[in-house]
C-alpha cells in the first residue's frame, strides 16, 4: 500500500532527506506544502506596463534618459552641491504592503525602482507625468533587497521566497534565477567594469555567495560570519569589499578570495544592519543597532572613526537605510518614528528632521538620494508608500 502523503513517516522521512540533501530535487509522494521552497522556483514571472506610452516618437523606451528637463542627467553625480529637502513634492501609491527597497537608476536617477513585502518591484517615472510605468512579478514572499546593474540595463531581486532573480529593466523579463535553497538578506554587483556579471548575495546562513550571471554558476562562497548577513559594500576601487553580520562583526575581503583580510568585533559593538559608502571613497557608514550610525575607514586599516558617529534616531530594532549624499555633505537615515533625519557630515550635527511615514507615523525604513539634482530624497516604510521630497 502506498504511504499517504503527508503520514508522519513520509513527513519525518522527508525531514531526514532534506537534511542531507539540501538543493536536490523534490522526492516522488511528498506533500505539497512540506517541500513549499522547491515549488516556489517554478512561480512564473510576469510583467506588467502601465505607462501612456512603451516608446515615445523616436522609438526610445523609458530607459532613454531625458533631455527636456531644466537638468542635465548626465552629469556627474556629485558635481554639485547638495541641500537638505524640506518639503513633500510627490506620493507614488501602488504597493499593498511596506516598501523594503528603493533604488534610483545609476547616475542618472531619472527612474525609480522600488520593492516591497507585497513581492513585487516596480518602475517609476521620476520626471514628467510621475506614473508607474511597469510592476516586476515573480516572488511569493517579500522581497529583502534589490541591487541595479552599474548599466541600469538590468537589476537584481532578492526574497523570502529563497529566490534571487535577474530581471531586464527594459521589458521585465526575467533573464536568470539563483538560489542556495537559504534567504538572500543583500545583494549586490560587483560594480566593476570587469567583473559586473557577478554579483554578491548575503545569506541567512552566515555565508556570503557569489554568483555569475552569465553561467548561472555559483562561483564562491565566503563563510566566516557566525550569523546572518546583513551589508555588502565594495570598496577600494571595488578589488574588496566590507560585510557586516547578526554576528556583530565587520570583515573586510579581497574580491574572489575566500578569507577575510579584516576581522573586527568589539564588546561594545552592536549588529550593523545597513550600509553606505561615503562619495571619496574613504569612509563607510553603518546603521548600527544602538540608535547610532558608526563610521568605518574603507582602505587598508578599515578603523573604526570614533570622531564620527551620528545620533538622534532611533531604528528599535528595523533595519533602516542611510545614505549619503552625493556631494558627501550629509548623511540621511530613516527612523522608527516615521522621520527621515540629515546630519552634516563633517560636524555629526542634525539639521532636522522630517516627519516622513503619514500621519500614522510608520517607521521609514528606506530612502535614497537622487544622483543628479540638489535636494530630492526619496522615502518609503511600513505604510507601502514612496514619497518624494525636495
Amino acid at each position: 500500500m502506498a504511504r499517504n502523503a503527508s503520514s508522519p513517516a513520509t513527513r519525518n522521512g522527508w525531514r531526514k532527506t532534506r537534511r542531507s540533501h539540501t538543493g536536490q530535487p523534490p522526492m516522488p509522494a511528498m506533500s505539497k506544502a512540506a517541500t513549499d521552497y522547491q515549488a516556489d522556483s517554478t512561480t512564473e514571472e510576469s510583467t506588467e506596463f502601465h505607462g501612456s506610452a512603451e516608446t515615445d516618437y523616436l522609438g526610445r523606451t523609458y530607459m532613454h534618459v531625458p533631455q527636456d528637463l531644466d537638468i542635465d542627467l548626465r552629469k556627474e553625480p556629485g558635481s554639485i552641491k547638495n541641500y537638505v529637502p524640506k518639503k513633500l513634492v510627490h506620493t507614488w501609491k501602488s504597493h499593498t504592503k511596506p516598501i523594503t527597497s528603493l533604488r534610483f537608476f545609476p547616475r542618472s536617477g531619472h527612474l525609480l525602482l522600488s520593492a516591497a513585502a507585497d513581492g513585487k518591484a516596480k518602475i517609476w517615472d521620476v520626471y514628467h507625468q510621475r506614473e508607474l510605468l511597469r510592476t516586476f512579478s515573480g516572488h511569493t514572499k517579500a522581497i529583502t533587497d534589490t541591487d541595479f546593474h552599474p548599466s541600469g540595463k538590468t537589476f537584481l531581486t532578492g526574497s523570502y521566497d529563497r529566490q534571487i532573480k535577474l530581471w531586464d529593466t527594459e521589458y521585465g523579463k526575467c533573464l536568470g534565477r539563483f538560489s542556495t535553497g537559504k534567504t538572500p538578506h543583500v545583494v549586490r554587483f560587483n560594480p566593476s567594469a570587469e567583473n559586473s556579471h557577478e554579483f554578491l548575495a548575503g545569506m541567512s546562513d552566515k555565508k556570503i555567495v557569489q554568483f555569475d550571471t552569465r553561467s548561472g554558476e555559483l562561483v564562491q562562497e565566503y563563510d566566516h560570519h557566525l550569523a546572518a548577513v546583513n551589508t555588502i559594500t565594495f570598496v577600494d576601487g571595488n578589488r574588496r569589499f566590507i560585510t557586516t553580520s547578526d554576528d556583530k562583526s565587520l570583515r573586510a575581503w579581497e574580491y574572489g578570495i575566500p578569507v577575510p583580510i579584516k576581522f573586527i568585533a568589539e564588546p561594545y559593538m552592536f549588529a550593523l544592519t545597513r550600509a553606505t559608502p561615503h562619495p571619496n571613497g574613504k569612509y563607510v557608514a553603518f546603521q548600527s543597532g544602538d540608535n547610532q550610525i558608526v563610521v568605518y575607514g574603507a582602505t587598508d586599516k578599515f578603523r573604526q572613526n570614533r570622531k564620527k558617529s551620528f545620533r538622534g534616531h532611533n531604528t528599535s530594532g528595523y533595519a533602516v537605510d542611510i545614505k549619503v549624499s552625493p556631494d558627501g555633505q550629509f548623511i540621511v537615515s530613516g527612523d522608527s518614528g516615521g522621520y527621515a533625519c540629515f546630519w552634516d557630515w563633517k560636524t555629526g550635527k542634525m539639521y532636522h528632521k522630517i516627519q516622513a511615514g503619514g500621519k500614522e507615523g510608520g517607521a521609514v525604513t528606506c530612502l535614497d538620494w537622487h544622483p543628479q539634482e540638489t535636494s530630492k530624497v526619496v522615502t518609503g516604510g511600513l505604510d507601502g508608500l514612496i514619497r518624494y521630497w525636495d
